[in-house]
């Protein structure tokens, strides 16, 4: 009972990973409008938090001592509950203001889960991370499912939907603060972070987090303009960025599924490689008429590509002192290299005014990915690689 408790309480934590950034979507020419934002500036408003997603994983090899799973998980609870509030003010500098706090507060959860799921469920890591990874998705498509059906129902304006997102928030770090009471303060930090930013491992690792995520942030940055411009209609095309990332949670269900049946995990890698390139390619050049087969493709590619990437965190990582440092290099790194995909793609498109040559670099990248991650795949633990490590030790 109190296993699944634990799992209870990430679910909780997940659910709110995501919800404050993809809300701001469906609302935000309103909020421009209200607010007389640029374009650039509007753009500015959605990228800014994720550009801060893995921010606490560079701030932590800096800290004398890691701070407990439970207490980070109350603080980034709370800290993203000041932000959504903040957000909403009347003031274009309380809304930025909130959505870099949030991305702040959004990056210390993203990085405590993984090293508590390894610490607490060591034998089950893959199945509670898959659990993990569809909530978050679960989160996102929900709360951009309803931000403006709960703005019309209570005939109110942008601001409602957004600040409500801090109960669900509220009801998490509540949840979580008894269990942070019980923890025991941290433990040094030094001797794991420069394990961890030694290992070669741990490069694999962060590349192939970073280079899926960066696919990932390509789709939902761009694939709805992708399939108008190929011919779908505006709804059409929202449609399919919304079916891709309900076919995420179908991914990421499968990953335990199918890992139970393997010796490691480089087979899940070939298999996002190969699922990413075949729906890049498919909904680039295939019959428009096909393109919904080549979307169930690509959001499968991506479920299983980002819940076998933070399942690497805890099966690639000693200990939960050492996964928690791992998490911090991994999504730290990873988001930032992330953070180029959709500027990246946009000069090009901008730049040869069409798709091919994106879609070009998109399926170079599909193939890039498979090359750090079937190292990450391979059953070792960081500490007890066999090959040596980045930099040698005296």
């Amino acid at each position: 009972m109190r296993r699944y408790a634990g799992i209870l309480l990430i679910v909780l934590v997940a659910l709110n990973l995501r919800p404050a950034v993809v809300a701001v979507g469906p609302l935000l020419s309103q909020i421009s409008g209200d607010l007389h934002l640029s374009g650039a500036a509007a753009g500015a408003l959605t990228t800014l938090p994720l550009v801060f997603f893995g921010s606490f994983g560079l701030v932590l090899p800096l800290l004398r001592r890691s701070p407990r799973g439970e207490r980070l998980l109350v603080a980034s609870m709370l800290v993203l509950v000041v932000a959504l509030v903040v957000r909403v003010l009347p003031s274009p500098v309380a809304l930025f203001g909130g959505a870099l706090l949030a991305g702040i507060a959004i990056s210390v959860g993203n990085i405590a889960v993984p090293s508590i799921i390894k610490r607490d469920h060591p034998q089950a890591i893959m199945a509670v991370t898959a659990v993990y990874t569809i909530a978050v998705t679960v989160g996102a498509a929900v709360s951009a499912s309803v931000a403006v059906p709960v703005e019309h129902a209570a005939g109110s304006s942008w601001r409602l939907p957004l600040v409500l997102l801090a109960v669900p928030a509220g009801v998490a770090a509540l949840a979580w603060l008894p269990r942070a009471r019980r923890a025991a303060a941290g433990v040094p930090a030094a001797e794991g972070s420069r394990q961890v930013w030694r290992s070669r491992l741990a490069w694999q690792v962060t590349a192939f987090m970073g280079i899926q995520s960066l696919l990932a942030y390509v789709v939902s940055g761009w694939l709805p303009t992708l399939c108008q411009d190929r011919g779908l209609s505006e709804t059409a095309a929202g449609y399919a960025l919304g079916v891709t990332s309900l076919l995420q949670a179908v991914g990421a269900l499968a990953v335990p599924v199918i890992e139970r049946r393997l010796r490691d995990q480089r087979p899940l890698v070939v298999l996002v490689g190969v699922l990413c390139l075949v729906g890049f390619a498919g909904t680039a050049w295939a019959p428009i008429g096909s393109v919904w087969l080549w979307i169930i493709v690509l959001g499968l590619g991506q479920g299983v590509g980002f819940a076998t990437a933070l399942s690497f965190i805890g099966l690639r990582a000693a200990d939960a002192h050492v996964a928690a440092q791992l998490s911090g290099m991994a999504q730290g790194v990873g988001y930032v290299i992330a953070a180029l995909g959709p500027l990246a793609i946009g000069a090009l498109h901008d730049a040869t005014h069409g798709w091919t040559v994106p879609s070009v670099v998109l399926l170079a990248v599909s193939v890039i990915l498979v090359l750090p991650g079937l190292g990450a795949g391979r059953s070792r633990t960081i500490g007890a690689e066999p090959e040596p490590a980045l930099v040698s030790r005296r």
